[in-house]
């Protein structure tokens, strides 16, 4: 007599990020990063404001960028402000442009027909031309640029390529990683998969970028954001900057979204949700000791 198979038990669920970093199952965890550190003046001072008077929690350092040296002096004299590296291969601006750090004669793959790194347009026609390695090139003398300064950064991330853009430079990204004993942020599901794969904590959810926000209304998005903001590790990408004269010169297409950003980040409400709803921020660095436990 033929006896049917018992029903298969389903696979456990894997544990959230915030379960692998020591916080209970049901904590809602969050990264808040200030991203593009370093691109010009009014960005740095905001950012700087929205760690110590607001609620950010990181930052991530532009280092081809007009500000970059600013930026990382600011570091020097804030060790206590974790930040990353923002690996950059695009440029934003129209005037004022910055290059790559690798001379221009041996990266030629990373630049557009006029010889300039691509602007945020053209990312298709950059990815589709980049050389690894002279992505290889261009990421090494960024990091050791801000490794040279005596500054010790806690991730390595991306401007303007989620997850580098394409799997081979993701895959570059972690091995630099590991090589210098950072983490690396990683948003979208491949990316996400792979790393959960070895363990390794990552976002739980999808992630927000700033710039996907409609100005009309973003502090009361902001607020219903965080006051919905599920169980496990969730992390923002947001752009604070001043709205000063140099900002509108410079930046005329963001600098009303940094604005906005810096406003809602050291807004007094911004802390209260955060009291009432028990929300922990949290930043790089316990990621990036997970990472090391994990990988040595």
């Amino acid at each position: 007599m033929d006896f049917a198979s018992p029903p298969a038990e389903p696979p456990a669920s894997p544990a959230r990020s915030g379960e692998l970093l020591g916080y209970p199952a049901d904590a809602r965890v969050v990264i808040i990063n200030l991203d593009d550190f370093g691109m010009y003046h009014a960005i740095n001072a905001a950012v700087i404001a929205s760690i110590e008077a607001g609620i950010a929690s990181s930052c991530s350092l532009m280092v081809p960028c007009p500000g970059a040296q600013d930026a990382m002096r600011l570091l020097r004299g804030k060790p206590e402000i974790p930040f990353g590296i923002h690996l950059t291969l695009v440029c934003d601006t129209t005037h004022d442009r910055w290059g790559p750090l690798t001379g221009k004669e041996k990266v030629p793959s990373l630049l557009d027909a006029a010889g300039e790194l691509y602007p945020p347009a053209q990312r298709p026609e950059l990815l589709a031309r980049a050389r690894l390695d002279e992505v290889e090139l261009e990421f090494r003398a960024q990091i050791d640029a801000v490794i040279d300064a005596g500054l010790a950064p806690t991730h390595l991330d991306w401007h303007c390529l989620a997850d580098g853009g394409r799997d081979d430079i993701f895959d570059l990204s972690v091995g630099l990683a590991e090589e210098h004993g950072l983490a690396v942020r990683a948003w979208l599901d491949p990316a996400r998969r792979k790393l959960r794969h070895r363990g390794l904590p990552v976002v739980d959810h999808d992630f927000l970028d700033s710039f996907s926000l409609d100005l009309d209304g973003k502090a009361a998005r902001y607020a219903q954001l965080l006051r919905d903001l599920p169980a496990g590790l969730s992390e923002w990408a947001v752009h604070p900057g001043l709205g000063t004269e140099e900002a509108q010169a410079v930046d005329p297409d963001g600098w009303r979204v940094r604005q906005t950003d810096y406003e809602f980040l050291t807004s007094p409400e911004a802390r209260d949700i955060l009291q009432q709803e028990g929300i922990v921020v949290t930043d790089h660095r316990s990621i990036q000791q997970a990472w090391l436990a994990r990988l040595t």
